[in-house]
């Protein structure tokens, strides 16, 4: 299997994983608290990762760009991007904040050409786009939701929606700080210290809400919950997302965070026996059809290929 190959598989196993949370993620939220399941959940992910890269590879020196830039990584994309995502989709309906994470593909592509001069040949661009599309027809398919819940705040449906935005760029930073990182850090590395960021960042408002939460309310299917989330979505996610993103250009890596909204309809039509439509299956080929695009070798690629070999 090519070095290309396996940061394909990487990433797309990743991106389900993060799919999956949002199924798993219904059933923590209606137990426990949101800031409390958080800080256990990276808690937990924090203490395997933190045991893992001791025994694989020790504890690096990190230099202090690093650790600034690991700081940012985190508290953009872990705590910011969950801050800003849940308080977002209280001001606005789930078909606009839908709308504008669709986005996210050409928000990353865009932040990678600007900052990290990262040129994409048109075909990528057209696979960009093309994730975008099927990602809004997925969301667009949701346009009937009830919106009750965000009946009386029509005024701060402005609030929502830029929340929502900033949670985009939240995840946009996630991917392009960890590309940044990876020529100095491994993916264990960069996963162990976000995630431990994270927990940090999350402990002082857990510790608030666990002082009014009954512990003896959750079952032990709720406890394997937040355990899965953190051993899949967090552990395992971050460890192959950072894998990937380190060994393909940042606009490739942009197009597979599609099979994030592919995964989690798939799973909630599976698991929660939510309704699926002949729009889903157009949105879903949009952005599998982006992926094969987007894994098409541009000649520089297979030029800086041949040179290795």
């Amino acid at each position: 299997m090519t070095t290309n190959a396996k940061a394909y598989w990487a990433m797309s196993i990743a991106m389900i994983t993060v799919g999956s949370s949002f199924v798993i993620g219904k059933q923590v939220s209606a137990v426990f608290p949101v800031y409390l399941a958080s800080a256990i959940r990276c808690g937990i992910a924090a203490a395997i990762l933190l045991l893992l890269l001791y025994v694989r590879e020790g504890i690096p020196k990190i230099i202090p760009k690093d650790r600034f830039w690991l700081f940012v990584q985190s508290l953009t994309g872990v705590f910011g991007f969950g801050i800003c995502l849940l308080y977002g989709l209280k001001y606005t309906s789930a078909g606009e904040s839908g709308i504008i994470m669709s986005t996210t593909p050409m928000i990353i592509a865009l932040i990678s050409f600007l900052f990290l001069r990262e040129r994409l040949s048109l075909y990528k661009w057209f696979s960009v786009a093309l994730a975008v599309i099927g990602i809004a027809v997925l969301k667009l398919s949701h346009l009937d939701v009830d919106t009750s819940a965000v009946a009386g705040s029509e005024s701060l449906v402005w609030l929502g929606n830029l929340l929502v935005f900033f949670a985009v760029i939240g995840e946009a930073l996630f991917t392009i700080f960890g590309k940044v990182l990876s020529a100095r850090l491994s993916p264990l590395a960069i996963a162990t210290f976000v995630t431990l960021l994270g927990f940090l960042m999350f402990l002082p408002f857990g510790i608030y809400e666990a002082f009014t939460f009954d512990f003896a309310q959750p079952t032990i299917l709720d406890w394997t919950y937040i355990l899965y989330y953190a051993v899949v979505v967090t552990v395992l996610g971050f460890i192959l997302w950072y894998y990937g993103v380190s060994l393909v250009p940042t606009g490739t890596s942009a197009v597979f965070t599609g099979l994030i909204a592919v995964s989690s309809l798939v799973f909630s039509y599976i698991f929660l026996r939510e309704p699926f439509h002949w729009s889903h299956l157009a949105g879903i080929i949009c952005v599998l059809a982006a992926i094969v695009i987007s894994s098409i070798p541009s000649k520089a690629e297979e030029n800086q290929a041949a040179i290795g070999a």
